[in-house]
């Protein structure tokens, strides 16, 4: 595709932060002001490249500090980075607007209500032109992405707001992610961009380790592969078409020590290992998926992040020259979206149509809390808010057939988006009033409950692989502890730290003995596990085909399928009128050294 508008002046943006600034590929990097609008060498060609990541259907502005970039400066909402992005392409006639993945999914209800297909809609009127797609693109499987690339109404909801769907008018990317039937991968694993006689190259990926964090059902028939692998060997293809600047965007991502929207203190996580194994010839990584800001060089590669949810921009101004086709020069700046301009007008009616359907829905109150139920762990990693999901999943599925006759629920805390406050909101719903919207905010997936039959051993091991195997502090893409799991009240056991973060404890002990839990510490319903019985256990869809790194649970037998995570957790509430949900104390799981 070519990249063409009317020529228009450069204009020098509001924000003021720093510029990271790369001349010629593997000089050092200096902050400086930016360059003249207009390169006189008429070899050379000066691309602004305006990249986003991590969106997750944030159109209205983010609350708390999901909205906020340092401790006081307001950021984020489409309709303001609609405003930004406009202003930003102004200023320069071959501008291209990319994200890095997870545009779409653990959205608020405002997108996720629909499908994400808003979201598709407002990214549509911004202006993107590409998105490599992220895990997230995956979590109502990849028919349903698909659909919305390409359009139409959803199979089972229609077209909620009345209208026809169209899609999307800008491109997925998926080089990594391949049919293992036909051989081609999902979407086009790169696109070649022009602009004025210079050529971009831009390949999109999303992280190796996706199937290990969405459901399997969604990708069957699709292989994920390594990441500077597939990019390695699409460089002498894009050699043998004549093109030499390359951009990798990849929906992998680090995490440096300290917040600075434009720093690289001590950046560390998946990306630093694949930059590092990228072939020399990439010149830009623009990444994704750690929601954290940053503006590197990792082996001599520029590499990127727009923290997450809308609130930066990252505005790259790369100079390309059309006798080499190489890149000769970068200055990197990650700008705020500040809410301090004129909203677009376009965002502005597209959200308020969809408002109109999803109000009423979302300001349903289904129940009461007494208290806050904060989903953040504490030192032990147990939190309110899991723990509380947990019970809800519980008291679904611990009837008879057609139940599941569960003993056990066990929630994955990444599934709990965010906790429950008593003090109202502005809807007026009032104090300790639990809405619909809510509820959703906190369980966006829509994941279906389902009860297996696992040996105490095998709830031994599954207790391990918290802590071992892709879970363990060495092991990628999720290093540390991230993934214990929230239990139902009646459970609890004992980890021990030092071995769970031990390097011997990588690989999961065979010998229960040896592992990070002793057997002896895990108790259900008052009484020691038999590592010999069998107990029926609850998790939502996605545990139960091995997500999350907890490959045991493949193994439950006698399954059974009940109700959606969040039609559950509604039932759970309503039992508990008209007293409310208190927050339960934190004595589940049990931490030493």
């Amino acid at each position: 595709m070519t990249r063409t508008s009317t020529s228009r002046p450069r204009i020098v943006a509001t924000a003021a932060v720093a510029a990271l600034t790369l001349a010629l590929a593997a000089a050092p990097a200096q902050a400086h002001k930016p360059k003249p609008p207009v390169i006189q060498d008429r070899s050379k060609v000066e691309v602004q490249i305006l990249a986003l990541n991590d969106f997750h259907g944030n159109l209205l502005p983010p609350s708390g500090s999901s909205g906020r970039v340092g401790p006081t400066t307001l950021a984020g909402g489409a309709a303001y980075l609609a405003t930004h992005i406009k202003s930003l392409e102004a200023t320069n006639r071959n501008s291209i607007v990319v994200s890095a993945g997870d545009l779409v999914g653990a959205s608020p209800i405002l997108s996720a209500l629909f499908h994400d297909e808003p979201t598709i809609e407002a990214m549509n009127s911004i202006g993107l032109d590409l998105n490599a797609v992220g895990n997230h693109e995956f979590d109502e499987g990849a028919a349903e992405l698909l659909r919305l690339d390409r359009g139409g109404c959803h199979p089972t909801d229609g077209c909620q707001d009345g209208t026809p769907f169209a899609g999307a008018d800008f491109d997925f990317l998926a080089a990594n992610v391949v049919n293992t039937a036909t051989g081609k991968t999902l979407f086009a694993p790169y696109s070649i961009e022009k602009f004025n006689g210079a050529e971009i190259a831009f390949i999109g990926m999303t992280l190796e380790g996706t199937p290990n964090i969405v459901s399997a059902a969604g990708i069957q028939g699709l292989e994920f592969r390594d990441e500077a692998a597939t990019v390695n060997a699409l460089i002498p293809k894009l050699r043998k078409k004549g093109v030499e600047a390359v951009v990798v965007l990849v929906h992998e991502g680090g995490s440096p020590t300290a917040l600075d929207i434009n720093g690289c203190a001590g950046v560390s996580g998946p990306i630093v290992d694949i930059v590092t194994n990228l072939d020399p010839e990439v010149d830009l990584v623009v990444s994704g998926h750690t929601h954290q800001p940053y503006n590197c060089v990792i082996d001599g590669i520029p590499t990127t992040s727009a923290y997450s949810f809308g609130r930066l921009v990252t505005d790259i101004d790369m100079t390309v020259d059309r006798r080499t086709r190489d890149v000769a020069g970068l200055t990197i700046n990650n700008r705020i979206v500040t809410r301090d301009v004129a909203e677009d007008p376009a965002i502005v009616d597209l959200i308020a149509r969809y408002n109109v359907v999803a109000a009423p829905i979302a300001n349903r109150p289904i129940g009461h809390i007494t208290a806050d139920l904060p989903s953040a762990p504490n030192a032990n990693l147990e939190q309110v808010m899991g723990d509380v999901i947990a019970d809800a999943q519980l008291a679904a599925t611990d009837g008879p057939p057609p139940q599941g006759s569960a003993v056990v629920a066990f929630m994955n805390p990444g599934g709990v988006r965010g906790p429950l406050t008593y003090l109202g909101s502005p809807a007026g719903e009032g104090d300790g009033v639990v809405t619909f919207g809510e509820a959703f905010t906190v369980q966006p997936f829509g994941n279906i409950l389902q009860t297996l039959t696992l040996t105490g051993a095998q709830i031994d091991l599954l207790l391990e692989q918290q802590f071992c195997g892709l879970n363990s502090p060495a092991a990628t893409p999720t290093p540390g502890f991230f993934k214990v799991l929230l239990p139902s009240a009646g459970f609890s056991y004992t980890w021990d730290g030092a071995i769970a973060g031990s390097a011997a404890n990588a690989t999961c002990a065979t010998d229960p003995a040896l592992g990070a839990v002793n057997p002896a510490s895990i108790s259900i319903g008052g009484a020691p596990i038999d590592l010999a019985a069998s107990y029926r256990v609850t998790v939502n869809n996605f545990l139960a085909d091995g997500g999350d790194g907890f490959g045991v649970l493949r193994s439950g037998t006698a399954r059974v399928g009940g109700l959606e995570d969040l039609q559950a957790f509604e039932a759970y509430l309503a039992a508990a009128e008209p007293t409310g949900i208190s927050p339960p104390a934190l004595t589940r799981i049990t931490r030493v050294n």
